[in-house]
């Protein structure tokens, strides 16, 4: 019975299991990073050791939410760091508990760029950013709140390496997470995608800089590189990963060119060995819209040689055939995952998902629209 149970399962493409370089996974659904705005004052908090462990599985992975690399790098309400000794502490507890569920953890880290305002910055200073053209205020992804920011501040030629030295430092705080000699996160993952700080160098809508850092494909990729040098060199490449959007135009962050920019940086990205690259679907183009398109990251796909994470509008019939069909290696769920803890089980079943519930997506409420969406048997 046993085995004709584990053999139904591995005829479901998504709950076969993968060996991703020394991680070995019990499936494919991976939880995305997924920004939920309940780190007050920048400081995880423990309600984030249930919401964490609810979408733990033994031998799944899990992306933790967008993670500040240092105090310049906020531009959203209650959202965590892991610049400070006490934000290094605070995760501790969190990733522990993961671990005690025998999931792999990698902490997302970032910097928003000129996705910020004064009031998100230390002394009310203006926002750093590739240029200095400012944003226009966004809708975002809840389709409720609206984004206002302070216009940026450019960058100088000679400030760049200290950016690139908060992302090493941020890396080194998050595997030294660790609880009693167990270790921190399992690796990190470097957000370069969705408008971010790294998106507004790679993307040349955005990226009008005259320096190193500007003009050509080579050195609007610069700066990712070189975040990619030093992280991988403090941890090793085996425990980072990068999450990219090339057809993306979040924030204003398009590109004219965005499948060149994609082969580009896949196939860069292959002399490191990094533990995975993360793309998002062209059909994600916009925030929380999925569209019909003609692209695909399949060229992507075949240009990079190691684990390939695909992500955007994904369901259970997309992600199974997009892993039979070898278009990616594992596949990231955001909204039903954050809607449905036990998302693996309920593909495994073909379940109905509950459904999520926008409104809640950015709640402070500890509780409300986070950790209280229910698991199968309870709704049975």
């Amino acid at each position: 019975m046993a085995a004709d149970k584990s053999q139904e399962k591995l005829q479901i493409p998504l709950l076969t299991p993968y060996r991703m370089g020394k991680f070995q996974l019990s499936h494919r659904i991976v939880l995305a990073p997924l920004t939920r705005q309940r780190s007050y004052g920048r400081i995880p908090q423990p309600h984030a050791v249930l919401y964490y462990t609810q979408r733990s599985t033994h031998g799944g992975l899990l992306i933790s939410e967008a993670t500040g690399v240092s105090e310049t790098s906020g531009g959203y309400p209650d959202t965590p760091g892991i610049w400070t000794k006490e934000q290094v502490e605070a995760w501790k507890p969190i990733v522990d508990a993961v671990h005690a569920k025998g999931a792999i953890f990698f902490c997302q880290i970032w910097h928003v760029g000129r996705v910020s305002n004064s009031g998100f910055q230390p002394n009310g200073q203006v926002p750093i950013s590739s240029t200095d053209k400012p944003l226009v205020p966004q809708i975002r992804s809840n389709g409720l709140d609206v984004a206002r920011f302070t216009p940026p501040r450019r960058l100088a030629t000679e400030e760049i390496p200290l950016i690139v030295n908060d992302f090493r430092v941020a890396a080194r705080n998050a595997i030294d997470a660790v609880v009693l000699l167990v270790s921190g996160f399992d690796g990190v993952e470097i957000h370069g995608a969705h408008g971010y700080l790294i998106d507004q160098f790679l993307k040349d809508q955005v990226n009008d800089r005259t320096d190193k850092y500007g003009g050509s494909l080579e050195n609007r990729c610069r700066f990712a590189f070189e975040i990619v040098d030093a992280v991988t060199a403090e941890i090793g490449a085996e425990k980072v990963g990068i999450r990219l959007s090339p057809f993306a135009n979040y924030m204003e962050s398009g590109d004219s060119d965005p499948e060149k920019l994609g082969l580009y940086l896949a196939e860069a990205m292959n002399k490191y060995g990094l533990a995975y690259i993360h793309m998002v679907e062209p059909r994600m183009k916009t925030v929380g819209e999925k569209r019909a398109c003609k692209e695909s990251l399949l060229p992507m796909r075949k240009a990079f040689k190691g684990t390939f994470i695909a992500a955007g509008g994904y369901d259970r019939e997309d992600g199974n055939n997009a892993i039979e069909k070898k278009r990616a290696d594992l596949v990231a769920y955001g909204r039903h995952f954050l809607a449905n803890p036990d998302l693996p089980r309920r593909f495994e079943l073909n379940a109905p998902l509950n459904k999520y519930n926008r409104e809640t997506f950015y709640d402070s409420d500890p509780v409300l629209g986070y950790t209280d969406y229910p698991f199968l048997e309870e709704t049975e």
